[in-house]
């Protein structure tokens, strides 16, 4: 009933930068929260970012003062705009979105994953 197509992953050297991006699309009435969490190997997924309908965003300690998230309610799109990249950024990152469904139904959805590598 609703997908998350998610892009802009990739690989980045240290202290680089990268952009990431979260379409939502389908039998959507509305989208309350919409963030980004991380799964690096062999760990579970972390919160990094997330931004409420109305609310206060909230980032993971690890990646305050260099993640902004940002999301355009007119599109139903999330963004993570992502600088000074470390090597323990790397992990596949997930687009979430929390969605009152046209049916009258709220459920959570995920994206695919998008691959985040930090190396020289």
């Amino acid at each position: 009933q609703v997908q998350l197509v998610e892009s802009g992953g990739g690989l980045v050297q240290p202290g680089g930068s990268l952009r990431l991006s979260c379409a939502a699309s389908g039998s959507i009435a509305r989208v309350n929260a919409m963030g980004w969490y991380r799964q690096a190997p062999g760990k579970q997924r972390d919160l990094v970012a997330i931004t409420p309908s109305g609310g206060v965003t909230k980032y993971a300690d690890s990646v305050k003062g260099r993640f902004t998230i940002s999301r355009d309610n007119a599109k139903n799109t999330v963004y993570l705009q992502m600088s000074s990249l470390k090597p323990e950024d790397t992990a596949v990152y997930y687009c979430y979105a929390a969605v009152l469904l046209q049916v009258g139904r709220f459920d959570d959805y995920w994206g695919q994953g998008t691959q985040v590598t930090v190396s020289s």
